[in-house]
């Protein structure tokens, strides 16, 4: 084990195949360690594991089984001596832990295979690298994405977001009967995350109390059993567990409510429906009096509590920066109008206005300005007089040049001449007046260009290994040497043999055949000395 794993969570008096020894919870993995020994014997990787099952309480055995993704099964017996009530104990303390860790990992595998799945979808040569090399069986998707780990890495980690909470989450954690007159809740790790998102005074009870005080399925039975939970209940006992978290959120709520109202269209001390000004609609209503009423108090306290926790996440600001006109009811329709001006009115879409004039253009030189770009010549000479004495040189020579005709090639020659070097001529045999792309049709192009791909792929990797210096460089550089030769007799023979029906009179994968020449030379060469080095 290594020694820079934490070790969460250790449980003695645990039996495979019928041998004990104990089971360690670590941040990555769980593994079982016979007594005698100082190795795992077991070790299972959280982002391996599928699901989790328990025994039934009716079933003698106490026992836990770890199902894995490729179909296996671990199955851990908890036998410790001090009685079943110890041993449930013990199972139930690992399954928990399992709850809050398999959801992590498996986002984090998910989130992984979200981003290789984009990666491909955006990137047509990789996908189809992707069909050459691990949909054919030339190399496995470990290997292919070995080298683009960091990238995978790079792009999950900038584009994870927090995904927000929906409004429904407690209604989706729907109880099932036990059997026995009592409700049970199915509870993940996602949804008591929402739960502490939504509630942080429930979130520091929780570390207030588990698991010094009561276990984590206590802990959650006295919530849903609360007030707290049950918003609708009007009457409270000081013995509620939750009893403090309602009197925090009590105080929040009145706080709020004290501040300035900052924003007309959040009026958190309103208990009736209003309109949105007065000449719209109809005017404010009153609840109506009743045994309801408290209720419907108790119900808008909620949300208005909620509304607030919302507030302050996105930091509200005042309208146009300005909070003078806070409670001063004369001024709140104004207010509300500049809001919604605010919302539907941009600047940028606003008609331009032709007198308003830009700033003025300041130039040092204006010369430079108007003339544009200095001339090469100006660099050369320093005075006007010597650009003059160079232009008059210049043409002075070209006036004073003649051809020299009589020892020029004649007529009859000079059309031999290109007739040879023509395509198809006596010194260009090999050539013909088509290109190369027109005489080769376009599905033996783009097959050509794939198999060149996908063989730079490999070479990289084969390549990569040297200098073999460990015995895993050295397992991969055989490996890569077999994957050559399947590729070459997998992919590159068959594409031989189809264009040879073509015909051509020149070689395409001629490079190809050098590259793969070249790395079986390397390894040929690496080989004799590794087995000269063992005799």
């Amino acid at each position: 084990m290594s020694r820079s794993e934490d070790i969460l969570l250790t449980v003695k008096h645990v039996k495979h195949k019928k041998s004990e020894g104990t089971l360690y919870m670590m941040g990555s993995r769980m593994g079982w360690m016979l007594a005698s020994k100082d190795t795992f014997n077991i070790s299972l990787n959280y982002v391996d594991i599928k699901v989790q099952k328990v025994s039934p309480d009716t079933k003698e055995k106490v026992q836990l089984q770890v199902v894995m993704h490729d179909g296996g099964a671990t199955t851990f017996h908890f036998v410790n001596p001090a009685g079943r009530a110890v041993q449930v104990k013990d199972r139930e303390g690992i399954k928990e832990l399992l709850q809050q860790l398999l959801p992590k990992c498996r986002r984090k595998i998910n989130s992984e295979l979200e981003e290789k799945n984009r990666m491909l979808q955006d990137d047509p040569e990789l996908f189809q690298l992707y069909k050459d090399l691990v949909v054919s069986g030339v190399i496995s998707p470990d290997e292919f994405w070995a080298s683009r780990v960091n990238k995978v890495k790079e792009a999950t980690t900038t584009n994870t977001q927090d995904i927000g909470i929906s409004a429904a989450f407690l209604a989706d954690v729907k109880p099932e009967a036990d059997g026995c007159n009592g409700l049970k809740y199915n509870l993940t790790a996602d949804i008591i995350q929402s739960i502490f998102k939504t509630y942080p005074a429930v979130k520091l009870k929780h570390t207030e109390y588990v698991p010094e005080k009561l276990t984590e399925q206590e802990f959650w039975t006295r919530f849903f059993q609360s007030h707290y939970f049950h918003r609708d209940r009007i009457n409270t006992s000081s013995k509620d567990l939750f009893f403090e978290c309602a009197k925090a959120d009590d105080i929040v709520i009145r706080s709020e409510i004290d501040k300035p109202m900052l924003n007309p269209f959040t009026d958190l001390s309103a208990m009736s429906d209003s309109t949105l000004s007065e000449g719209y609609g109809t005017l404010s209503r009153d609840m109506p009096a009743g045994s309801s009423h408290s209720s419907n108090a108790s119900l808008i306290k909620r949300f208005n509590q909620h509304s607030t926790m919302i507030l302050r996440a996105t930091e509200v600001r005042t309208v146009n920066g300005s909070n003078k006109h806070g409670n001063d009811n004369g001024h709140i329709p104004s207010a509300k109008k500049a809001c919604i001006r605010e919302k539907v009115e941009y600047n940028d879409l606003q008609p331009k206005n032709e007198s308003i004039q830009g700033p003025a253009l300041r130039l040092t030189h204006p010369d430079r300005y108007l003339q544009g770009p200095t001339p090469l010549i100006a660099t050369q000479y320093h005075t006007s007089e010597e650009i003059l004495s160079a232009c008059q040189a210049t043409t002075q020579e070209i006036m004073g040049w003649r051809p020299n005709l009589p020892n020029v090639l004649s007529a009859s020659s000079a059309v031999g001449v290109l007739g040879e070097l023509s395509p198809g001529g006596a010194l260009m045999q090999g050539c013909t007046s088509q290109q190369l792309d027109q005489m080769v049709p376009k599905d033996i192009q783009q097959e050509l260009r794939q198999l060149y791909i996908a063989l730079c792929e490999l070479l990289r990797h084969f390549w990569a290994c040297f200098p073999a210096t460990s015995k895993s460089l050295e397992e991969k550089v055989v490996k890569m040497n077999g994957t050559l030769e399947r590729f070459k007799s997998a992919k590159l023979q068959p594409f031989k043999e189809r264009i040879h029906s073509f015909h051509f009179n020149f070689d395409l994968v001629g490079h190809m055949d050098e590259m793969l020449q070249a790395a079986y030379q390397k390894y040929n060469a690496w080989y004799t000395k590794r087995s000269a080095k063992k005799l």
